[in-house]
């Protein structure tokens, strides 16, 4: 399993311990697992009514042709 080093502010590095201990975890399991929630998270629930309206289906997006393109006159 690879092994990833960040660097945070001592506060920040308390904080962390806290949480960790309340969770009875180590950090690195704490950290670990937020960072799990966070990658596979996707988008927050609501997002898409938000954006575009309640009314969205869960459909996939289709884009339609644009046709052919348009003959032009050649410039001299």
């Amino acid at each position: 399993m690879p092994q990833l080093h960040c660097y945070v502010p001592d506060a920040i590095a308390q904080q962390l311990q806290r949480h960790a201990a309340q969770l009875g975890q180590s950090v690195s399991a704490y950290l670990a697992e937020l960072v799990k929630r966070d990658v596979n998270a996707g988008w927050p629930e609501g997002f898409e009514a938000a954006l575009f309206g309640p009314q969205v289906e869960r459909s996939p997006l289709t884009v339609e042709s644009a046709g052919l393109a348009q003959e032009r006159i050649a410039l001299q």
